[in-house]
């Protein structure tokens, strides 16, 4: 499970006791809600089949996977097809092959989602074994499904650009200045994540 309301609370009052200006931001956005995912297997499935489509897109072929495979939880249910049997349910011929290879990782035992290394960076890297995920993928992951707390996915455009605004620099910073501006928050950098996102949603709803 993700972070919890009140451990985004908590984590967010000790980044805005060192961080002025996120303390700014909360006030003008609120605290965040929780990004919840549930851990396992079928989370990552349903992160290579959302990949560069849109959130209908998304859930038309995950209903027509479900509808025509049953159960998706079960990675088995993949690991035993082939590209050509996934591609009339709207998969490309590459996600297809991420989806064989995800499911053949878990099945086999390669990839222990129950048992993911304690250490981030280890688990950042188990994960990104597996085509199609990678370190974007992996952070989402292990900060939706999981709720490590300090995961700081820095090369995401929307953490970059509302990081910047909150912080009042003059140009969006680069995955590797967000990495060092987020330094000193550890351990609470997830929280400082979530609440970058919020921040963009209510900065677009004013634009």
């Amino acid at each position: 499970m993700g972070l919890s309301a009140e451990q985004l609370v908590a984590d967010l009052n000790a980044i805005a006791a060192i961080e002025p200006a996120m303390a700014r931001a909360i006030d003008r956005a609120g605290f965040p809600p929780p990004r919840v995912r549930d851990r396992g297997y079928a989370t990552l499935l349903r992160t290579i089949v959302g990949q560069q489509v849109s959130v209908a897109a998304a859930a038309s072929i995950w209903n027509k996977l479900a509808a025509g495979l049953g159960d998706l939880n079960d990675p088995a249910t993949i690991a035993a097809l082939d590209v050509d049997a996934l591609r009339p349910y709207g998969l490309s011929r590459q996600k297809a092959g991420y989806a064989l290879s995800l499911a053949a990782e878990v099945s086999s035992g390669a990839l222990n989602l129950s048992a993911l290394p304690a250490d981030d960076e280890e688990a950042i890297a188990a994960l990104s074994r597996v085509k199609g995920i990678g370190r974007w993928s992996a952070e989402i992951y292990l900060l939706f499904a999981e709720g490590r707390g300090d995961i700081w996915p820095a090369g995401d455009l929307a953490v970059q650009i509302e990081i910047g605004r909150i912080l009042g620099l003059a140009d969006r910073p680069s995955e590797k200045a967000t990495r060092l501006i987020a330094e000193p928050w550890r351990p609470h950098r997830g929280a400082a994540a979530i609440m970058a996102w919020h921040h963009y949603k209510v900065d677009m709803a004013v634009v």
